[in-house]
C-alpha cells in the first residue's frame, strides 16, 4: 500500500507579543541606524515569507544602499554638506523608511489572521457575526428526503371598494364638457373675449 504519507504540519505562528516585539526591533534597527542597516528588515521579511517578491525587495534595498554609499563616498566633508552628500543621505533615509514599511506590510500580511487559510476562532461571546467553517462531518450525514407539506389555502383578496361618488361626478362632468366641445367646434375661436 502506497500513500502520500502524513501532511506537513502548518508552521507555528508566534504569539502576538513576540510578533509585535520583533516588528518594533526590526523597524527600530532600520530607522535608528539612519538606513545603514535597513536591509536587515527586508531580509527578515524575505526569509519569513519565502516569496520571490520579498527577495527582490531585499535585493533592491541592498542596491539602493550601494547607490547611497556611492554618493556619500564622493563627499569629503564632515557633515555631508555638498549636493552629493545631501543626495546620498536623502536616498539612505528614504530607503530606511521604505524598507521598514515593506517589512511591516509583508510581516503583517504573512502572520495575519487569515493568512494560513484557517480563520482564527472568534472571541468568546462574539461568534454570532463571524463566518464559521463548514463541519467536516456534514458530508457524511445521511440525506433525508424532502417531504412537501401542503400549505394552508390562501384567502381570496378582499373585494374592491366602489369608487367614491365624487369621482363618478367628475367623470360625468368631463363627458358632458367633451360632448359640448364636439358640438360647438369653432365657438372658442369666434369668441375673442377669452372664453367668457
Amino acid at each position: 500500500m502506497q500513500g502520500h504519507g502524513y501532511a506537513a504540519p502548518p508552521p507555528r505562528r508566534p504569539s502576538t507579543g513576540v510578533l509585535v516585539l520583533l516588528r518594533v526591533i526590526f523597524v527600530a534597527v532600520a530607522l535608528l541606524s539612519i538606513g545603514f542597516l535597513a536591509w536587515v528588515a527586508t531580509l527578515r521579511a524575505a526569509i519569513v515569507t519565502r516569496k520571490a517578491a520579498d527577495w527582490w525587495i531585499f535585493a533592491a534595498s541592498v542596491v539602493v544602499l550601494g547607490i547611497s554609499f556611492a554618493f556619500l563616498s564622493t563627499d569629503h566633508t564632515d557633515d555631508f554638506s555638498t549636493p552629493n552628500g545631501n543626495t546620498g543621505m536623502i536616498i539612505l533615509l528614504l530607503n530606511a523608511v521604505a524598507c521598514a514599511g515593506c517589512y511591516l506590510y509583508a510581516d503583517i500580511r504573512h502572520f495575519g489572521p487569515y493568512s494560513t487559510g484557517h480563520p482564527t476562532p472568534p472571541a468568546p461571546g462574539m461568534g454570532y457575526g463571524y463566518p464559521q467553517p463548514p463541519s467536516p462531518y456534514a458530508a457524511t450525514l445521511p440525506q433525508t428526503p424532502v417531504v412537501a407539506v401542503p400549505s394552508a389555502p390562501v384567502p381570496p383578496p378582499p373585494p374592491q371598494r366602489p369608487a367614491p361618488a365624487r369621482i363618478d361626478q367628475v367623470r360625468a362632468e368631463l363627458d358632458e364638457l367633451s360632448d359640448y366641445l364636439r358640438r360647438h367646434p369653432g365657438h372658442a375661436d369666434d369668441n375673442h373675449e377669452g372664453g367668457r
